[in-house]
């Protein structure tokens, strides 16, 4: 079930490692700007997650890579946890690679905010439509990066959402591996 494309390299261009967060974005646009043009490029990621944001940010400038014609791979080592997940989703499933020892975790999105109401109705139904909007808002992104997750896998972006809405879904790569969600584990 492994892709025929093959990872080019075990030596990866851009290695980022921890919280996904300002600082990896930093660090992942100064290996960014290191990296010689005209081959094909290795990301490695571990992260045990963290600003879901910031992964669409990085995922968004591999889509933009991928555009301009580079031809880049996914290198998951170790563990690649919830807003890692997100940045994996901007490869396509053939150049989507993971270590054997990899363990992927998908989850919905998460919010933490505490509500103070006080005050004139009308300004409290203001705060609660913001909030509302915001959620709404989240779920869109998180079903849009579900179904880049899911394309060329044997699950559809619905798939994704009934695992992860009844529990947090912790993936082997070798179970990745069999739903189609990656071309290879190394």
């Amino acid at each position: 079930m492994s892709s025929s494309i093959k990872l080019p390299s075990l030596s990866p261009d851009i290695r980022l490692f921890g919280n996904v967060g300002e600082t990896m974005l930093s660090e992942f646009f100064r290996q960014q700007s290191e990296v010689q043009p005209g081959k094909s490029i290795v990301m490695e990621l571990s992260t045990s997650g963290g600003d879901a944001d910031v992964g669409r940010r990085i995922a968004q400038e591999v889509r933009m890579w991928r555009d301009c014609g580079l031809e880049i791979f996914f290198l998951g080592k170790t563990y690649v946890f919830s807003a890692g997940v997100t940045i994996m989703s901007a490869f396509p499933k053939t150049h989507r690679f993971l270590t054997a020892d990899c363990e992927l975790l998908i989850h919905e999105r998460k919010m933490k905010k505490q509500l103070n109401l006080e005050g004139a109705l009308r300004g409290c139904m203001s705060t609660v439509n913001d909030v509302l909007a915001e959620i709404e808002s989240g779920q869109r992104l998180e079903h849009e990066g579900f179904a880049q997750l899911a394309q060329g896998s044997t699950l559809s972006a619905q798939d994704i959402q009934k695992h992860v809405y009844t529990k947090d879904w912790y993936l082997t790569a070798n179970d990745a591996l069999q739903l189609g969600l990656v071309g290879g584990v190394i």
